[in-house]
């Protein structure tokens, strides 16, 4: 993987680049566009990194994933650990890597509003839907993405996001892929489409475990179970197959809800393996769980994502 633009140098590019927009010239298939970008919300500077695949400028009708890193990462360290850069270069789609708001404490973690967690963004009623609704029409206006091929996958708080998108922004948001996470809103979600989701989890997950209950990180939140999550999105989305085995094997358990309305399905595949850390990736820091080796998470969600659109 190339190594990560810092700071200065990002900055830079992204003067230079931003300020020519659709107007840049450069088909070179081997050019890497890395950038740092920021936009005000709510009078805060909210923060994220874009990866453009290589030729970027001979290509057009890009899908973008929107990728949402966990309570207490960041954008770098999201596009480290999950490698997903390499397969938007690979498949040639476009990645951002948002930033949750950085806490005023000593660690000044940074987290998403999903709903009832977690911490600094729940306490200080961060709209983080609203600044990914914003992000989404910035990015469509500035690149040539397809406002219809909008997608959001995260770890997590970023995947507990992912499914408050879903709730909120079915207008923008053609599907999510969340992992490690459960749904985690407030009020009833009230999606007025079907969205097709793809949730990947480990069995041996503490943090946030896919059976319910109180996880064993920082935050003193209940975790709905994901198979009740699941279920009232089947409802939500009209599926009339419920759920069922697709397949089962030791390393994990793949099981969907089909014939939804729109086209659309839900997916869930359980892993055997790995614990609370981004499938096939790099562990998200040093002492963090193994990520789960039997599935890879960057080659299922953009096989799902490319199957949806939205209407």
């Amino acid at each position: 993987m190339q190594s990560i633009v810092r700071w200065p140098l990002a900055l830079l590019s992204i003067f230079t680049v931003l300020a020519c927009g659709k107007d840049r010239d450069n088909t070179d298939p081997n050019k890497k566009y890395h950038l740092a970008g920021s936009m005000t919300v709510d009078g805060r500077i909210r923060t994220y990194w874009l990866n453009l695949p290589p030729g970027y400028d001979a290509g057009n009708n890009y899908s973008l994933v929107i990728a949402l890193h966990g309570g207490g990462g960041s954008g770098e360290q999201f596009e480290e650990s999950s490698r997903l850069s390499e397969k938007a270069d690979s498949e040639k789609f476009i990645v951002v890597y948002p930033e949750g708001v950085q806490s005023d404490g000593l660690l000044r973690a940074r987290t998403w509003n999903a709903g009832t967690c977690c911490d600094y963004a729940v306490e200080q009623n961060i709209d983080d839907v609203k600044y990914i609704s914003l992000l989404i029409d910035q990015l469509t206006s500035k690149y040539k993405i397809n406002p219809k091929k909008v997608y959001a996958t995260g770890h997590s708080n970023g995947g507990m996001l992912s499914y408050r998108l879903a709730c909120e922004l079915s207008n923008k948001i053609a599907a999510i892929a969340p992992n490690g996470c459960t749904m985690v809103v407030k009020t009833p979600c009230n999606a007025p489409r079907a969205v097709p989701i793809l949730h990947m989890h480990s069995a041996k997950d503490q943090n946030v475990p896919y059976k319910g209950g109180i996880g064993s990180g920082v935050s003193n939140t209940y975790f709905p179970p994901v198979d009740s999550v699941l279920n009232v999105w089947s409802t939500r989305n009209g599926c009339a197959v419920k759920k069922q085995t697709v397949e089962t094997n030791s390393q994990f358990v793949h099981w969907a809800w089909s014939n939804c309305a729109g086209n659309s399905s839900i997916q869930w595949y359980l892993t055997a393996d790995g614990g609370h850390a981004w499938p096939g990736g790099l562990p998200g820091r040093s002492g963090a769980d193994e990520p789960a080796t039997s599935i890879k998470a960057n080659d299922l969600l953009w096989t799902f994502f490319q199957q949806y659109q939205v209407p």
